[in-house]
């Protein structure tokens, strides 16, 4: 039978998880042109290459494994599968957003997204500072992360798509009652 619901939803996950993919993706893609101007002028000293297997080392198990592995990767996929249920107009134009924590989520998911995000940004503009070749180090590490997020949110949405959800909170925020409470 043709369930326009159940499309809708298994579409907007899917926009979700893809929308969340491309924006790390499109992060790589504005950093990568960095990293390969740094690689112009790598250095053979062995200072430069420790540097740059720190980076690597740093990034790849504080951002790829614990950050993107381990908890936004899982909790992108949790909130994608809620849109299975409970779709509504925004949530499905914005679902990557959703999917991120960015509305319709608890209080503290809500300033911990918003602060992460925004500290992001911060780092950013702060890293315009550092002259290369570090700053291509530091943006080695930065991409290297990044590509470990896509695979994770990838990997879990297909390990979701197997039965294999992830098991985490979705901190979605629960609508207020319209009865006041008693007490």
């Amino acid at each position: 039978m043709f369930d326009v619901r159940r499309i809708v939803g298994w579409s907007a996950a899917t926009w979700g998880v893809l929308g969340v993919s491309a924006l790390l993706g499109s992060a790589i893609a504005r950093l990568w042109p960095l990293v390969r101007e740094a690689v112009d002028g790598w250095r053979s000293d062995v200072g430069f290459w420790v540097a740059v297997a720190v980076s690597l080392a740093f990034f790849g198990y504080a951002e790829g494994y614990r950050a993107f592995q381990r908890q936004l990767a899982p909790r992108v996929v949790a909130r994608a599968l809620t849109l299975l249920e409970r779709c509504t107009v925004p949530r499905v134009l914005f679902a990557p957003f959703f999917c991120m924590g960015y509305f319709a989520a608890t209080r503290r998911r809500l300033i911990t997204s918003w602060a992460v995000s925004l500290g992001i940004v911060g780092l950013v503009f702060a890293m315009k500072w550092v002259p290369q070749p570090w700053r291509g180090v530091v943006d080695l590490g930065v991409v290297f992360a990044l590509g470990w997020g896509v695979l994770a949110v990838l990997g879990h949405f297909v390990a979701a798509l197997r039965g294999q959800g992830p098991r985490v909170s979705t901190d979605l925020a629960e609508p207020p009652s319209p009865f006041p409470s008693a007490g």
